[in-house]
């Protein structure tokens, strides 16, 4: 997993908070002081937190099952989209699709539904269509990218949520509470962190900021897949290897026969 080192944190920015007139009193524990009407976020505890959660999300990916990542304001798109699709994570970047978690039912109908496109333009099945159907399929399953292009390969509901910025994303926040779906955050001073299970408390609306968070966390999730993979690795070798002695073992008593 990357270092975290405060020096590092404080240069990208990561301890600026909200004007102080718009903190939430639950982030008291986790604010340093007040200058020029910010309040300036505590790095030594960030450092803490970030330290807590990465290995939290080590043990879930080390585990088999997938984080998904969500960030819909506009300096953390492209961030929340390089470094969860770098580890093979879901994200969502564009609008939450509203029952994304407790009507996934529903989201895993329409990411079939863009496979099957998909398969008809394979099997030749879309060339056979008209121009102007064509151009509806083509329009559906474009809508459908944007929308779910990254959650394609989830199967299954997440093991874990990583949002920037839990204000913004409140709808994700309350849908993974209701399914006990464990909560990662990066938490502003201006936002409850009662509403999320391990909290970063970090400036959420700086790209330096959740780039550095979000590199620390990344780096923790691939350090967690690598060792599954390791692991994996192992217990086949281990099954490689009692193979063969199984297959030799009928061969004793026959020797034996023929000693008689």
């Amino acid at each position: 997993m990357e270092k975290v080192e405060v020096k590092d944190l404080l240069e990208a920015g990561v301890h600026f908070g909200h004007l102080t007139r718009k903190w939430d009193p639950n982030m008291a524990p986790y604010i340093y002081m007040e200058r020029n009407g910010i309040h300036i976020i505590n790095l030594y505890k960030t450092a803490a937190k970030i330290n807590e959660t990465a290995q939290a999300l080590h043990k879930i990916a080390a585990s088999g099952k997938k984080i998904l990542f969500v960030a819909t304001k506009k300096q953390a798109k492209d961030i929340v989209a390089e470094k969860a699709g770098a580890v093979n994570m879901p994200y969502i970047t564009e609008r939450w699709p509203g029952g994304m978690l407790t009507n996934f039912v529903t989201i895993r109908k329409a990411v079939k539904k863009m496979a099957a496109i998909d398969r008809m333009k394979k099997d030749g099945t879309f060339n056979s269509l008209s121009k102007k159907e064509r151009l509806q399929v083509d329009r559906q399953r474009a809508k459908l990218e944007k929308n779910l292009g990254s959650i394609s390969d989830m199967t299954r509901l997440p093991g874990a949520l990583f949002v920037v910025d839990i204000k913004r994303e409140h709808i994700a926040i309350k849908e993974a509470q209701k399914l006990n779906i464990p909560i990662f955050a990066m938490v502003d001073t201006n936002s409850d962190p009662r509403q999320v299970d391990y909290l970063i408390p970090a400036n959420d609306d700086a790209s330096k900021s959740i780039d550095k968070i979000l590199s620390i966390v990344s780096s923790a999730i691939a350090d967690g897949l690598a060792e599954r993979k390791s692991e994996r690795a192992e217990k086949d070798a281990a099954k490689a290897d009692k193979a063969p002695a199984k297959a030799a073992a009928p061969a004793e008593p026959v020797a034996a026969q023929e000693e008689e």
